[in-house]
C-alpha cells in the first residue's frame, strides 16, 4: 500500500494549519479530523482538506494509506471540526473506479500544497494515468449523521 511519511517541513505546515483550523480559520476547506484510534481507542486528530463534488463531500489522503485512513476504515465514523463547530459523520470509502474525477478536483484545488505527493500527476493528466494511480489515494465520502 502506498504511504508517504511526512518530513519535518510538512509537519510544521500541518501543525500550523491544524492550529488555525482548530481556532476557526479554515484554509480552503481545511478541517480537523478526529477519529478513534484502531488500536489505542484514543481519539486522534489531524488536519484534512474537505471538498465538495456534485453535492457530496469528500476527504482524500494525498499521502496514501496513512494512519488516519486506517483509523477511519476501522472506526467507520469520525468528526470534522472547525473552531468550536463539530460535525459527526459516517465515512463511506470510494471505489477506485470512481476516484479519477475526485483526484482531478483535489489537484486543481490543492496541488500548490500537496502536489508533490501525487508522483507527477497533475489536474490535466490523462484519465488513464489518474485511474492507474487511484488505488494509492484513499477517498471517503462524508455522510453527516
Amino acid at each position: 500500500m502506498r504511504y508517504l511519511a511526512a518530513n519535518s517541513a510538512s509537519n510544521l505546515f500541518n501543525d500550523l494549519a491544524k492550529w488555525l483550523t482548530a481556532r476557526g480559520i479554515s484554509l480552503l476547506g481545511s478541517r480537523v479530523l478526529a477519529v478513534r484510534g484502531r488500536k489505542s481507542g484514543e481519539v486522534r486528530t489531524t488536519v484534512v482538506n474537505l471538498f465538495t463534488h456534485e453535492g457530496e463531500r469528500y476527504l482524500l489522503a494525498p499521502r496514501g494509506h496513512t494512519q488516519w485512513v486506517r483509523n477511519l476504515r476501522a472506526a467507520g465514523e469520525g468528526e470534522l471540526r472547525l473552531g468550536r463547530r463539530t460535525e459527526a459523520f459516517t465515512a463511506v470509502e470510494v471505489e477506485d473506479a470512481a476516484k479519477p474525477p475526485l483526484i482531478r478536483l483535489y489537484l486543481r484545488k490543492w496541488a500548490w500544497e500537496t502536489g508533490a505527493f501525487f508522483d507527477g500527476l497533475k489536474a490535466d493528466s490523462p484519465e488513464a494515468d489518474i485511474a492507474a494511480a487511484a488505488p494509492g489515494f484513499p477517498v471517503f465520502r462524508i455522510v453527516t449523521r
